[in-house]
């Protein structure tokens, strides 16, 4: 069994790496903390081709595995999540459409979101929903050579720079079972009726936009309906929320990552002299074996729960189902991110709570690694799911 990155990956890595050094890092403190939007940033990854991650190459994209997918969503994350996060839904809407669109979709499309000259988003939930996808009331319906949408979403990442826009809609609200009423239209903007609302505040995720979206009897041509036949809407997103959940695994182990790291450089730099304040005779608190067991325990959570990600990635590109292995790296993925940022905000003590470090952003950054994609209960429903399933 091999636990080692191919060549091409190592060294996609590396460059990976000198691109959240040079670009990312020596802006991201002051950039999340003023909520300003990441141009040049987003311009960077353009003609890097990271826009085309999920594009195959006949379409001018990177065509990259999943492996390399994760190793792209860990490196930005290690530098700054909100960025990963505008790359994300624009990777995970482009697999989509070329995993399910028609060929005169693809062909339509993917071109110009391959080199980030257009972006694109995923319209799933809406305010009262959650996680269950099932339960959406935006509504379309045919009339004539077009679909007209009628509805609301909420939590739409990309929102503002999304050109098509795929959203999940109703178009036979009577279906049993429900997914077969279900299905996905691309609208392309702007469109009368379709309206980006306001962004909504977060503890985190600053950076790319959040927000509502409402479609006032958007009129779309009958072709934008994704792969062309009604009722496989839900399937096909929930296949892409497979992609989304290595996405987010990865995002996450680099939020770990990033945790360990500064507490690991801070406990050599932060020294503590002793009980009888004598400062002749101080040290670094890393000498501490109360600090040498949290970081202990956070390296060895940061790697297993990197190789169980790239464990469900390469699954996924064998072509097997993969909701079982992709759950369970997100979900702990997710949880050492949140626990991972937790033990080097206690690491780091007062300073830590500043927000003149780094660290108190990835403690805000690290919860919605649990939520989007999939809760953490959720996903443990879906995985005893499948156990179950297979020991029958």
């Amino acid at each position: 069994m091999d636990f080692e990155l191919s060549d091409e990956q190592a060294m996609f890595r590396t460059v990976l790496q000198d691109f959240v050094r040079d670009h990312i890092v020596p802006v991201a403190h002051d950039w999340e903390q003023r909520g300003r939007y990441p141009t040049e940033i987003v311009d960077a990854m353009k003609s890097m081709g990271l826009f085309g991650l999920t594009v195959p190459e006949r379409y001018g994209g990177m065509g990259a595995d999943m492996v390399s997918l994760a190793l792209v969503f860990e490196e930005l994350s290690r530098g700054w999540m909100g960025v990963a996060g505008i790359l994300g839904s624009h990777s995970l809407s482009c697999w989509m459409i070329n995993r399910y669109g028609t060929e005169a979709q693809k062909a339509r499309q993917l071109h110009e979101l391959a080199t980030g000259t257009r972006r694109t988003c995923i319209a799933l939930t809406e305010p009262d929903t959650g996680s269950d996808l099932q339960g959406i009331r935006t509504r379309a319906w045919r009339d004539g050579d077009a679909y007209v949408i009628r509805g609301a979403k909420f939590w739409i990442t990309n929102a503002r720079h999304a050109d098509p826009m795929p959203v999940l809609v109703k178009t036979d609200p009577s279906a049993i079972p429900e997914h077969r009423g279900m299905s996905i239209l691309l609208v392309d903007a702007p469109a009368d009726g379709l309206a980006i609302g306001r962004d909504i505040g977060k503890l985190g995720y600053k950076g790319p936009e959040s927000c509502e979206v409402v479609f006032d009897d958007v009129r779309v041509p009958a072709d934008a309906l994704l792969g062309g036949v009604e009722g496989r809407g839900l399937q096909q997103a929930l296949s892409a929320l497979e992609i989304g959940r290595i996405n987010v695994a990865a995002r996450a182990v680099g939020i770990a990552q990033a945790a360990y790291d500064a507490a690991c450089r801070y406990s050599k730099e932060r020294h503590a002299v002793d009980r009888h304040g004598d400062a002749s005779h101080s040290q670094p608190i890393a000498h501490l074996q109360a600090i040498q067991l949290k970081l202990a325990d956070m390296a060895t959570n940061v790697q297993a729960a990197r190789l169980l990600t790239w464990w469900a990635a390469s699954q996924l590109d064998t072509g097997v189902r993969a909701d079982l292995e992709t759950s369970m790296a997100k979900l702990f993925a997710s949880e050492v991110a949140l626990s991972s940022a937790l033990e080097s905000m206690r690491v780091h003590g007062g300073a830590g709570y500043s927000t003149e470090l780094d660290v108190e952003r990835l403690y805000r950054d690290a919860p919605l690694m649990a939520i989007g994609e999939g809760t953490s209960d959720i996903l443990r429903l879906l995985i005893a799911r499948r156990l179950l399933e297979s020991a029958a």
